[in-house]
């Protein structure tokens, strides 16, 4: 063999050997991706800091709604999807690497407005916060006389939104079933506008006089945003605070997939509340990303869960916690070839 030749193969086996090494740590370096619901992102947010800065270990998290994250998730786009909306039994079909639900917390949706001229708390009743959202109320004097004589814009979410079924679940709780809930809903009137995220929606409701609109209640923290009180079965008038938020959750019950049924029009609390899980493959095709989702999953369903408070969320009972670690165990693995 001449030597040129010689040359060649060593030259060739080297760039093999060099690429597979740079693979093999590219492989090994690639964070997670996750994406889903603004809903949970405050959460996530905190997850993402804290977890990194306990394992050095880093996750990527996109706010692109309830649906879109279904929709990748379905897709394999993204390693694990954060929704408050439970996949219809056909969209878990199409999941071919299969499906496990693992709840992280429970939150609050706030009704937010803005009135320039009022300085007081508006208070909504159970009825007129549903005559709002059907257009049958249409000015704020209609609410409360001492309001201004001023039209009502009306801001929604749009694409498939996991905050719009919170919404219309309750508002077809109070009004026996005469309103649908729905993700997408036809509210039967043309609303000011229809927003993706609830930043953009938080954005609208501060810039136009007269606007209300529905948030997670951090965001509408975050964004100094007025906050309705809204009446309970009890007939008391609540704010979106952490205890209103657990006194409704207090009782919920969750079934063996780790999902709840739906959570019922609360006595006592805040009505306007939702859990909100993680989707996770039970079946992957990349072992490090497999090593590395079961860690982020059992690190939120045990130190994890001592931020949910601290970030406005309530937590997921102990027990529960430990039956998910079992499944995480279990049940996510990697995909057989």
């Amino acid at each position: 063999m001449k030597i040129s030749n010689i040359q060649k193969i060593l030259t060739a086996t080297l760039v093999a050997a060099t690429t597979i090494s740079l693979t093999t740590n590219a492989a090994s370096a690639q964070s997670l991706r996750g994406a889903g619901d603004s809903f949970a992102q405050p959460l996530i947010e905190r997850y993402r800091q804290e977890y990194e800065r306990e394992t050095g270990e880093k996750f990527k998290y996109s706010s692109i709604g309830s649906g879109g994250a279904i929709r990748l998730f379905t897709k394999n786009s993204i390693d694990f999807g954060a929704t408050t909306l439970i996949p219809t039994p056909i969209e878990i079909n199409q999941m071919e690497d299969g499906l496990l639900m693992v709840p992280t917390g429970g939150g609050s949706l706030a009704i937010v407005y803005q009135l320039k001229e009022v300085t007081s708390d508006v208070k909504l009743s159970r009825q007129q916060l549903a005559k709002i959202f059907t257009g049958q109320i249409t000015n704020w004097q209609q609410i409360n006389p001492r309001l201004p004589n001023q039209k009502i814009q009306v801001v929604v979410c749009s694409d498939n939104c996991g905050t719009s079924f919170i919404l219309t679940k309750y508002l077809r709780q109070i009004s026996g079933g005469k309103i649908l809930a729905s993700r997408n809903p036809d509210w039967g009137f043309r609303v000011f506008s229809a927003l993706s995220q609830d930043s953009q929606i938080a954005g609208e409701v501060e810039r136009i006089d007269g606007a209300i609109g529905y948030v997670q209640t951090n965001v509408a923290l975050a964004n100094n945003l007025s906050i309705a009180s809204i009446e309970n079965q009890a007939g008391n008038y609540v704010k979106p605070t952490l205890e209103a938020t657990k006194k409704a959750l207090a009782n919920i019950k969750f079934q063996d997939d780790f999902t709840t049924e739906d959570i019922q029009d609360p006595e006592n609390g805040y009505p306007l509340v939702s859990l909100t899980w993680l989707l996770v493959h039970k079946k992957y095709s990349n072992q490090d990303i497999l090593q590395k989702t079961k860690n982020l999953l059992i690190w939120i369903s045990t130190k994890g869960q001592q931020f949910n408070e601290k970030s406005g969320y309530t937590k997921i009972p102990d027990d529960v916690n430990t039956k998910v670690i079992e499944a995480v165990n279990n049940e996510v693995k990697i995909r057989p070839f």
